[in-house]
């Protein structure tokens, strides 16, 4: 399988690696900047092309579009126009222009898609989501989910302030960079029916976008979320507790994830597998993307269901700016159980 990576920063040098480490050997790298060109090249022994026509004209398999959100959408079109199969990072966009262009390009095309929210792939979600399924805490009533981290601090090599998350012209800003919350919320509990939200631009980051963002939802089953999102954390937090009317799901990234059954008055705790480090949900949605594609089967967040979480996720920064409730209107997204 011959696969390109459209953008060759962190993460599309992440994602190089892992691919990789899965026994894919024909790489090819498309970047507009030298630098990231030659690091390609040199950690991963990729070929490299500063045209996208050129490395589009080799016919890859799959292209995976790793740039900042706002380029995220022509790229995509230029590869499903090709016939490549899509991955695309998340935020799949910042706008919903040209979004339903795509999503028809790839049914025409029969395009296998994957949005890269990651955190379906983490062992935490990934086991709420089985101990939901099996019921082990009954009816779902609310859930409280947390995730923070001080922007300054995720890569300390670079500025901060010249990244795509600390800049609205590129698509950054906390509710659309933080949509791993917004989507497993939604993953977990099904389609939502309302949101209300407060937040906004609140510390002295040096940045134009929303830094703290507190989201109430609705879902249609009758649950309720409340999501805590931020750029400002001083220590990393990710969590996710779900209350039931029979028992509590706890998780918190740091710790091992644990629930309560009324029914036997205990709680049971779920170790991380052994040696677990974060790069293996990575290493998880590329070994998911790929066998999707050998297959020719549906992935686990395909484009026209991400569609439906960009759109949540812009209902979320209007109500923001608005101080209205945003309500679901009369469109049906996709929605994978």
């Amino acid at each position: 399988m011959r696969i390109l990576v459209v953008g060759c920063g962190s993460i599309g040098l992440r994602h190089m690696r892992n691919l990789r480490a899965l026994g894919i050997n024909d790489l090819l790298g498309f970047d507009t900047a030298a630098g990231a060109r030659e690091r390609a090249q040199k950690d991963c022994g990729a070929r490299l092309f500063d045209s996208l026509d050129e490395a589009l004209n080799l016919n890859p398999t799959l292209a995976l579009i790793c740039t900042p959100p706002h380029l995220h959408v022509s790229a995509a079109l230029q590869a499903a126009a090709a016939g490549c199969h899509l991955f695309i990072e998340k935020p799949l966009a910042n706008h919903m222009e040209g979004l339903d262009l795509l999503a028809g390009e790839v049914r025409r095309r029969r395009l296998i898609t994957l949005v890269g929210c990651n955190m379906r792939f983490h062992h935490g979600p990934a086991s709420i989501k089985r101990l939901l399924a099996q019921g082990v805490v009954g009816n779902v009533i609310s859930a409280i989910l947390d995730a923070g981290q001080y922007m300054p601090d995720w890569h300390p090599e670079l500025d901060y302030r010249n990244r795509y998350s600390a800049s609205n012209e590129m698509g950054g800003g906390v509710v659309l960079d933080g949509i791993h919350e917004i989507d497993y919320a939604r993953w977990l509990f099904g389609e939502i029916s309302e949101v209300f939200a407060y937040g906004g631009k609140r510390s002295t980051l040096d940045i134009d976008v929303e830094d703290v963002a507190d989201i109430l939802m609705k879902f249609e089953s009758g649950a309720s979320a409340m999501i805590h999102i931020d750029y400002i954390q001083r220590a990393y937090s990710r969590s996710c507790k779900v209350i039931g009317e029979q028992g509590t799901i706890v998780w918190d990234i740091n710790q091992d994830l644990r629930w309560y059954s009324a029914a036997i008055g205990q709680w049971t705790t779920i170790e991380a597998p052994h040696g677990y480090n974060i790069n293996q949900m990575y290493l998880d949605e590329m070994a998911h993307l790929l066998e999707c594609v050998r297959q020719q089967k549906p992935t686990t967040l395909e484009i026209e269901e991400a569609i439906c979480v960009t759109r949540w996720a812009l209902r979320i920064k209007k109500s923001m700016s608005t101080g209205e409730k945003q309500v679901r209107g009369v469109e049906r997204c996709a929605y994978s159980q």
